[in-house]
């Protein structure tokens, strides 16, 4: 298995777009650091000594706008002004002041933006390593071995979800020191507030980050795998390139906007991809939980596998 899975490495970084992906990723981590400093926003954050006061003012402002609007209240609206009143909260308790210099850790937090553009190299990967075997006709020099197709074919999921995993250790790095050159280390260690179940904790940044990068990767890989299922199934790299990334960018639209009117848009892979909306937000649809979301997560990537590697095995290739 670890030769198939570097052969299948060295393909990848035989191809000059491979290059041209990871050149890409850096290019716009450096351009919206030169970006930002230009901008001057991560400038010092001036002293206000009065903060706590203007966190009380706020919690005041959002409980009068919860109680005027009553049950009318839209349910987004609500979890997110209990959120944020609960965190104001604690940060007045535990004298956590919310007035923090730009630093490291906001830039790195800035450019997770571009975890999208990682997930979107990953799915160009996972469409064309399968299929593109086919077209070049490489696929009965592979199968002649006399190895297993389904072992093959797993060799190639893996160097996509490794290749995936290095783009965002790529990200994360190369942002986080590019953001201590350019901003450098905040002078005190200022935890992330973090808030789920009406309850709030602390975290420090950086395991906070690693957990966001994490979370946030989860949509990447679904949508990798889709992306590898129809690559195995069609054979065709356009199509399943085209389809994943469409799917990218307006599946979790269409799919909040059928949860608007039906229930069952819970049972949508994109309505469960985003299990930040658990701990930063709110749900798609109410009633869903955590544990809701990991099982259908669970079942679609076992429908895509299963799916892929029975096609795979059965397909005539001679034909």
């Amino acid at each position: 298995m670890l030769r198939l899975i570097q052969n299948e490495w060295m393909k990848i970084f035989r191809r000059p777009g491979t290059y041209v992906m990871l050149g890409l990723l850096l290019i716009m981590t450096t351009v919206a650091g030169a970006f930002i400093k230009y901008q001057e926003s991560g400038g010092t954050v001036p002293d206000n000594s009065e903060w706590k006061r203007g966190l009380q003012t706020q919690n005041e402002s959002y409980q009068k706008q919860l109680d005027e609007m009553g049950e009318m209240a839209p349910r987004e609206m609500k979890e997110q002004y209990q959120r944020e009143i609960a965190i104001n909260e604690y940060r007045i308790e535990n004298d956590i002041s919310p007035n923090q210099d730009y630093s490291i850790w906001g830039f790195v937090t800035d450019t997770s933006q571009l975890i999208e553009f990682a997930g979107l190299f990953t799915i160009i990967i996972a469409g064309g390593i399968v299929a593109s075997e086919f077209n070049w006709g490489t696929i009965k020099l592979l199968l002649i071995r006399p190895i297993k197709r389904g072992k093959i074919l797993a060799s190639k999921y893996i160097t996509v979800v490794l290749f995936g995993l290095m783009l965002l250790f790529i990200l994360f790095a190369y942002s986080a020191l590019l953001g201590a050159l350019l901003f450098g280390m905040p002078e005190e260690a200022a935890p992330y507030l973090n808030y789920y179940n009406g309850a709030v904790t602390e975290q420090s940044m950086a395991i906070h980050l690693i957990i966001y990068y994490g979370l946030k990767s989860i949509t990447m890989l679904m949508l990798a795998t889709m992306a590898f299922m129809i690559s195995a199934v069609f054979r065709n790299s356009s199509l399943a390139i085209g389809l994943s990334l469409f799917l990218m960018f307006m599946g979790g639209q269409v799919t909040r906007l059928i949860s608007m009117k039906y229930d069952w848009a819970k049972y949508s892979l994109f309505a469960n991809t985003d299990l930040l909306q658990y701990f930063e937000g709110v749900p798609m649809v109410q009633g869903m939980t955590l544990g809701f979301s990991i099982m259908m997560i669970f079942i679609y990537f076992l429908f895509f596998q299963a799916l892929a590697f029975y096609v795979f095995k059965k397909r005539d290739v001679a034909a």
